[in-house]
């Protein structure tokens, strides 16, 4: 029998790491951030289903650990989106010709160009759901570490 407690987990994680996929996935364009995300919302999900096998020994601390360790990657990742340090940029932008974008032949402005993208963004843009998620994941994790009985 799964304990409740690696059901939360689970779920947690089949949301976040879920989220993370499908926003990665709907990157405009596929940047060492999507890609970060996208293979760290994999190794959520199937830490996730790791939780929901009984034989699996995770009844430590370790998951909590993992859970806090993905919490920071995803969270600084928000925060380098947002800043802009990551090239989460929001309109305008450079269309890899040496155009500066944000018209309507610049590339990766507002109307796009052959081949471009039609919306407001360059690249992934840092997300107010996946930074909830991961600050979610993050007290999740930090429960699990002061659990009594582990997991």
């Amino acid at each position: 029998m799964v304990s409740d407690t690696r059901l939360y987990g689970a779920a947690i994680a089949f949301a976040s790491g879920g989220y993370s996929i499908a926003s990665a996935a709907g990157a405009t364009r596929t940047t060492l951030t999507a890609w970060l995300m996208l293979a760290l919302g994999a190794v959520v999900v199937v830490h996730g289903a790791l939780l929901l096998v009984p034989a699996v020994p995770l009844d430590d601390a370790t998951s909590g650990e993992l859970m806090l360790a993905y919490a920071v990657v995803m969270l600084a990742n928000q925060a380098a989106l947002a800043t802009g340090m990551a090239g989460g940029t929001t309109g305008g932008g450079t269309d890899g010709g040496g155009m500066t974008g944000g018209s309507m032949g610049g590339g990766s402005g507002t109307m796009g160009s052959m081949g471009g993208d039609a919306t407001m963004t360059a690249a992934m843009p840092w997300d107010l759901g996946m930074a909830v998620l991961a600050l979610l994941m993050l007290v999740s994790g930090a429960i699990m570490l002061r659990s009594d009985d582990g997991m």
